[in-house]
């Protein structure tokens, strides 16, 4: 068993949230008290700490938040394993980077609620220099237009901010667990049919270092992931592990 939970608001305990937020988490103590404290009321913070060694848990953990170990390392193994401890109708994901604010996301819930939409993602918008190096803007722009390509969605961005229902996330047996995991969330949502939109968020210089594309060599990994999710071929669906 590679995942565990603790917290005030874990599965069994009570105080059910209206909203879910995964958090995925990897030494982000500095960041944490700003991005917690932008958490809109009623909804839960999950945590999913994915081997910080800065105290991350244990900060996250006082100040209020669910706190789930994933053990396995990617940004896809944390998203997924806070997807897994999530109760609420909706699941929303958002960086632990204090890079994007999760209050934006109520507009993105509202959205999902009135059945207007079935995925709602964020596009970022730099608030100021160095918020979006070239790099990882360069990478983003090759891979929407692959995705374009694949699945006929006209989309911008492949940002981590989006929101849609817990049931229907599960529905796509997501399988990637490296940095293809955004990507192959909405390719299998378009070749489900679903209404994907996409919304303008603000986008902060990030606190601390990027674990993913901070640098040339993150981006082009993480590009390489996405490619690979990018050739499944359609309604081809891999048991989640």
């Amino acid at each position: 068993m590679t995942t565990s939970f603790t917290g005030p608001e874990a599965p069994g305990t009570g105080g059910a949230a209206s909203v879910d937020v995964v958090l995925p988490c990897l030494d982000e103590a500095a960041a944490l008290p700003w991005v917690l404290g932008r958490i809109p009321p009623g909804w839960r913070a999950i945590v999913v700490d994915n081997g910080s060694l800065d105290g991350s848990d244990r900060i996250a953990r006082a100040l209020g938040a669910t706190v789930v170990h994933e053990e396995r390392r990617g940004f896809g193994a944390a998203c997924h394993a806070g997807l897994l401890a999530a109760t609420a109708g909706i699941v929303c994901f958002c960086d632990c980077d204090a890079s994007l604010d999760p209050a934006d996301l109520v507009p993105f819930v509202r959205e999902v609620r009135s059945g207007r939409a079935d995925l709602v993602l964020g596009r970022r918008r730099p608030r100021a220099r160095g918020a979006w190096p070239l790099h990882a803007r360069a990478g983003n722009l090759a891979l929407t237009r692959l995705l374009r390509r694949r699945t006929g969605l006209r989309l911008h961005d492949l940002g981590p901010l989006r929101a849609a229902r817990r049931a229907d996330l599960l529905g796509l047996r997501l399988s990637d667990r490296r940095s293809g995991y955004p990507l192959q969330m909405v390719v299998r949502a378009a070749d489900a049919g679903w209404r994907v939109t996409e919304h303008d968020v603000p986008y902060l210089p990030r606190t601390g270092a990027s674990k993913v594309t901070g640098t040339w060599r993150g981006t082009v990994q993480a590009v390489r992931d996405m490619s690979r999710v990018l050739r499944e071929a359609p309604g081809r669906e891999e048991a989640a592990l």
